[in-house]
């Protein structure tokens, strides 16, 4: 991540004729908004001292607390290259967001990220580094610009143009990406139908989850100058595989080598690792609610469509929930395979996090890996081998979380509280709706 300080912002705002400013920040459900100026209040914004009313969005403050100020994260400015207009450039900055006393905000999930984040430092560590894999669909644009469920390609896992009809929309968003600064890995046609994959070099704690972000705007961005709506709806289309959003991390310690890595252990897994490891199993039911946070995510974590649905890790294993990648020294890592795209990343980390430290910090005993295909054992072996199922519902994922006090702590009373009332009242929604399902199956046999 570049570094830049106040004056050089102002410097190459006016160089570059920069004309229109997006202070971004994002809400407790994950969505990213944003308060716009014209550059001659750029100053203005710098110091901290934009205003806006924080009661207009749900679930962040009472209406007689509603003025709230955005701070820029200097490190965040950014040139949207995909937004050039003939008056001139956009920018913008991602912002905490405080209350008129000075303090962080209890309602931003990015200032509780960075909460978090130093009790891990308190342990000995200097950071989290993580590696997201997004995965999302491209469905088509009808004639006046609406969604229609039509995907792009009938094309599989890597397959290549023209079977893979979206290589170029996915082609132009990893160029775009580069070109705003991202290191790029790869990309490829997902296994089902309209399914896409991009992957970036992973960054440390908050770069990563504010990347994950700026991901999400330019694919969506980049989709629709191609026709096309890009989603990150967790199982947009029954029967075939669901988008997630693997996270692959590791912890630093203060010299910056990487935690997880032993050369000497047969597996190569610090024993960090291994409390890590059991630290996120230990939480993961807890956590549910929160990385995986849609009614429409526990359609996707089902047996039969590679999403994991088992408490447990393994070195080789896909059935499990966290599997450790083959490679090893700088990079060994864990990837957490539950996680999907709904997720609010700030809050997914927090908890994450949270989870993982917990094991460390209280030396929790250590999970064992499982190496059989959990997908093909019964209930009762599975339950022999000591692995539980993640819920089957976000009802289910809302009550375990509700019981938690490390995620109470982890997320903030005031997060805590108002994502169990907004995904209560959701749940509710869904319960009470009558679906096309029901209507096909009932109204003429009843």
């Amino acid at each position: 991540m570049k570094k830049y300080t106040k004056s050089d912002i102002l410097k190459i705002a006016k160089e570059e004729n920069v004309r229109y400013i997006r202070l971004m920040f994002t809400d407790i459900m994950g969505t990213i908004k944003s308060v716009e100026i014209p550059v001659t209040r750029l100053e203005t914004a710098l110091d901290g001292r934009v205003m806006f009313d924080g009661s207009s969005i749900e679930g962040f403050v009472r209406i007689m607390e509603a003025d709230m100020y955005l701070r820029p994260d200097y490190d965040t400015w950014l040139i949207l290259s995909w937004e050039e207009t003939s008056y001139g450039k956009v920018a913008r900055l991602i912002c905490d967001v405080y209350t008129p006393q000075g303090n962080p905000s209890p309602a931003d999930p990015r200032s509780n990220l960075k909460r978090v984040a130093k009790k891990m430092e308190k342990l000995g560590f200097s950071t989290l580094n993580i590696g997201f894999e997004p995965e999302f669909f491209l469905f088509k644009l009808d004639e006046n610009g609406e969604i229609t469920m039509d995907v792009k390609d009938n094309g599989g896992y890597f397959d290549l143009s023209p079977i893979d009809g979206a290589g170029d929309c996915r082609r132009d968003i990893v160029l775009e990406l580069e070109r705003i600064g991202f290191t790029m890995e790869a990309s490829h046609h997902e296994v089902a139908p309209g399914q896409n994959e991009i992957n970036f070099e992973f960054s440390n704690i908050i770069e990563a989850v504010d990347n994950v972000q700026t991901f999400k705007l330019v694919v969506k961005n980049i989709a629709r100058r191609h026709g096309l709506h890009a989603t990150f709806m967790p199982k947009p289309i029954a029967n075939i595989n669901g988008s997630g959003m693997h996270t692959n991390c590791s912890l630093s310690d203060l010299e910056g080598n990487n935690a997880f890595d032993d050369p000497t252990d047969p597996q190569g897994l610090s024993h960090v690792c291994r409390q890590w490891l059991t630290g996120i199993l230990t939480h993961s039911r807890s956590f549910c609610a929160i990385t995986n946070p849609t009614v429409n995510s526990y359609k996707r974590l089902v047996p039969g469509y590679e999403a994991p649905c088992y408490v447990s890790w393994s070195e080789h294993n896909r059935s499990v929930m966290v599997r450790i990648p083959a490679t090893r020294g700088r990079t060994t890592r864990t990837e957490i395979r539950s996680v999907d795209v709904s997720a609010n990343p700030y809050l997914a980390i927090s908890v994450i996090l949270a989870a993982g430290l917990d094991g460390i910090e209280r030396d929790l005993p250590l999970i064992s890996s499982i190496n059989e295909n959990l997908f093909e054992l019964t209930q009762q072996e599975r339950t022999a081998l000591g692995v539980s199922s993640l819920p089957d519902n976000l009802k289910e994922a809302i009550d375990v979380l509700k019981e938690s006090e490390l995620m109470k702590e982890a997320l903030g009373e005031h997060i805590f509280n108002k994502f169990i009332e907004l995904k209560s009242k959701e749940w509710d929604a869904f319960r009470t709706a009558v679906t096309e399902w029901e209507i096909n199956r009932y109204i003429k046999l009843i």
